[in-house]
């Protein structure tokens, strides 16, 4: 009986130790999740205006961009993928790699050739472990993503949608990450970055805002050449901010529930701890009185 005691203190203990582990993770999740939502409101801005910007500049100037020409046939789509670094929250990373799977699936119905470009640990680790082919990773700083590390996807991704089919290039680019709807709600999305899905330059964006007209100086091309490099930085850059923001409101949901369901573990062994020394002492009683009836008799 004793030895139950032990053992139900030592989970008590561990159980303890873990719910502070918790409780320390959940206060740095809350406590980086208010600046990773002011950096992504902050983007936003900036990736919609430059997104008009662009999408009128192709649809107004008639010109036959590679980077905003529907190919003849679309026969190997790039997937990037933007998970995270570290676990610990939740369904995250599963979700993102879970929404991936279907994309790829409904790819290859169509007949496309998928080439995977990976962000994060986590999905280097799920393609790693299953034997499957990659053409780069970047791995760190998911939960505070920086622009030097979006400018390096961003020209991987422009070179191999530069490079023919027959040299390992893409036709298009997709990009798979979770979007930030609010610190309940994290969805995963997928988003076409190439070719630009362009609008008519006469129709409006919403119900007040109209398309700018512009003049080129110099050539469109050339204004498109330089837009359209920074047009996919700002992308997917305000994609890996969503990501961010969505990992740590995730991160923080976990840990409160592991906190949560921790408590509960302690008060669980406490009542076992009680009801086992209750039975200890009753045990003892017995045996005493016992032992004097014992001697009472003889």
């Amino acid at each position: 009986m004793g030895a139950q005691i032990r053992v139900y203190r030592q989970k008590i203990a561990s159980t303890q130790s873990m719910g502070k582990i918790f409780k320390a993770m959940e206060l740095i999740a809350t406590s980086r999740i208010g600046k990773a939502r002011s950096r992504m409101t902050a983007s936003l801005p900036y990736a919609n205006a430059i997104t008009r910007a662009v999408s009128a500049a192709a649809s107004q100037s008639e010109v036959d961009h590679p980077l905003t020409t529907e190919p003849e046939q679309v026969r190997r789509s790039a997937v990037l993928i933007l998970a995270s670094d570290r676990g610990l929250a939740g369904a995250y990373s599963a979700s993102v790699l879970k929404q991936a799977e279907g994309l790829t699936e409904l790819l290859r119905e169509e007949g496309k050739e998928v080439k995977y470009y990976l962000v994060g640990r986590k999905a280097l680790a799920y393609y790693d472990f299953r034997g499957r082919e990659y053409a780069k990773a970047w791995t760190g700083g998911t939960d505070n993503p920086e622009f030097e590390t979006a400018r390096e996807i961003g020209a991987a991704l422009l070179e191999d949608f530069a490079t023919d089919y027959a040299e390992g290039g893409v036709d298009e680019i997709h990009v798979v990450y979770t979007r930030f709807q609010s610190m309940v709600v994290q969805e995963p999305n997928v988003i076409r970055l190439l070719p630009l899905e362009v609008v008519e330059g006469d129709e409006p964006t919403d119900s007040s805002e109209l398309l700018p007209l512009y003049e080129y100086e110099p050539e469109p091309e050339q204004v498109l050449d330089a837009l359209l490099p920074r047009y996919i930085e700002s992308r997917i850059f305000a994609a890996m901010l969503q990501a961010a923001a969505s990992e740590l409101a995730a991160r923080q949901r976990a840990m409160k529930a592991a906190g949560d369901n921790a408590s509960e573990l302690v008060k669980k062994y406490t009542r076992l701890r009680n009801n086992a020394r209750q039975a200890e002492i009753t045990q003892e009683l017995t045996e005493i009185v016992g032992g004097a009836d014992a001697l009472n008799a003889s």
